[in-house]
């Protein structure tokens, strides 16, 4: 590979770095996914578990996480109708990353 192709390279490596972090840390959406780790919640369940949110502001962070195809909503028609959110395929790949950030916190900032 010639050495221009390596600064393009890391270039477009640093632009998908930039771009995940701008979107997992937009406020909540890493909480939320970090939230739905240890399996699917209802509504609810995430508003509690994610102290601090509003009802809108999570009802607008999950819409978006399902758009980017990170989490899934789950409707069973009941009676009662219940929702539930879950983490897709791509939602799981984030674990490990997602794992490690939360050990390098642990050990590195107050």
């Amino acid at each position: 590979m010639a050495r221009g192709d390596d600064k393009h390279d890391v270039k477009a490596c640093d632009g998908a770095l930039a771009r995940a972090f701008g979107f997992l840390g937009k406020r909540w959406n890493g909480i939320i996914l970090a939230t739905l780790m240890s399996g699917p919640s209802g509504f609810s369940e995430l508003r509690r578990a994610v102290a601090g949110i509003s009802d809108s502001v999570l009802s607008e962070r999950l819409g978006e996480l399902a758009k980017a195809g990170l989490v899934e909503r789950n409707v069973e028609n009941g009676p009662p109708i219940s929702v539930e959110y879950r983490l897709t395929d791509s939602g799981r790949a984030l674990l490990p990353a997602l794992d490690e950030l939360t050990a390098w916190a642990a050990a590195n900032l107050d």
